[in-house]
């Protein structure tokens, strides 16, 4: 193919790694490097997709297309608005920014540039999530687990944007409504910042969600269930299976026996199928479907619920210090 899309990575430690080995995969996709300020890093990822690596990124953007961009966090806003203002399209892991003012600097200018900005929310492009979608009805209870143990990465924000934030994403792109109110319970436990939360959040619509994570587990969980009229529905995440059950008439009107189906979608990639969307979104020049407004949606909800945990363990802290009671509070929290 002669036109092909010039990409390149800018980050490549844990997910930025796996973003480059996607890309140079790609029939119609010429990577044309990787950028860490690592320069062994970036030297060792870019032989391992036969490109090119750099130290300073600027230098990279100069001769893409599009970037995928894989940094900490709280460098985002500031990489992202960099090849925005260059004319690149931008594939930015999520959450989309530390701040929401900073997100409204993204969308606004990729607005104003003409820009894809696509927000690497990817659970949304799981094999199983995808299934799911003609199944819904109208969503009444969701109960949504996320557990994991402990790596040192995605430890420069709490537990609720490094984890919760893809399920709150999930959940808003299928209840279309209002949220009424958000309750909360979250500590630190191995980190300075929240390792486990739980989140419980009332729609206008009357569904709740009820979300739990946790990142000091002993083992891995990713699940979601959805209970609907006449219906419920479980997702594994990592299994990439989704099974569905309701009740069906029984013989001869006896009482209604259980319809269980199940199906596994384990030979598909999610983040080769969501790279793949954001490349076709740069080839045609069209709207993503995880854009920068639904990553700002995320994060509003998400910081919200980083506030309110926050506030709690501010009032219990202040509690306890009155009481004498110090020694209670886990030193790693405090230090």
């Amino acid at each position: 193919m002669n036109d092909k899309i010039k990409v390149g990575v800018i980050g490549v430690g844990y997910l930025g790694r796996f973003h480059a080995q996607k890309y140079a995969a790609m029939e119609d996709v010429h990577l044309v490097g990787v950028a860490d300020a690592g320069q062994e890093r970036a030297q060792l990822v870019a032989d391992e997709c036969a490109t090119h690596p750099f130290t300073d990124y600027r230098e990279l953007i100069k001769q893409v297309d599009a970037v995928s961009i894989a940094v900490p966090t709280s460098l985002h806003h500031e990489v992202a608005k960099y090849c925005l203002l260059h004319d690149v399209d931008v594939m930015v892991e999520k959450p989309i920014t530390t701040t929401l003012s900073e997100a409204d600097d993204l969308i606004e200018l990729a607005r104003k540039q003409k820009r894809v900005l696509q927000v690497g929310h990817l659970e949304r492009f799981n094999p199983a999530v995808l299934a799911m979608q003609p199944l819904l009805t109208h969503p009444l209870f969701i109960e949504a687990h996320r557990i994991a143990v402990f790596k040192d990465r995605g430890t420069d924000v709490d537990v609720v944007l490094d984890l919760m934030i893809h399920d709150i994403d999930i959940i808003l792109s299928i209840v279309n409504s209002p949220i009424v109110s958000i309750l909360t319970a979250g500590t630190p436990v191995i980190t300075k910042l929240t390792d486990i939360a739980n989140a419980r959040i009332i729609f206008q619509n009357g569904c709740t969600a009820n979300i739990t994570v946790s990142r000091i587990s002993m083992d891995n969980m990713r699940r979601m269930r959805i209970f609907q009229p006449g219906q419920y529905i479980s997702i594994d995440f990592g299994k990439k299976e989704i099974m569905t059950v309701r009740l069906k008439p029984g013989e001869q009107g006896g009482h209604p026996v259980p319809d269980i189906s199940k199906s596994g979608f384990l030979e598909q990639d999610a983040l080769d199928l969501e790279l793949r969307d954001f490349i076709k979104h740069v080839r045609n020049r069209t709207r993503p479907p995880v854009a920068g407004e639904e990553g700002r949606r995320a994060l509003d909800v998400a910081l919200q619920v980083v506030d309110q945990i926050n506030s709690n363990r501010q009032r219990i802290e202040q509690i306890l210090s009155e009481e004498g009671l110090n020694d209670l509070l886990m030193p790693l929290a405090r230090h």
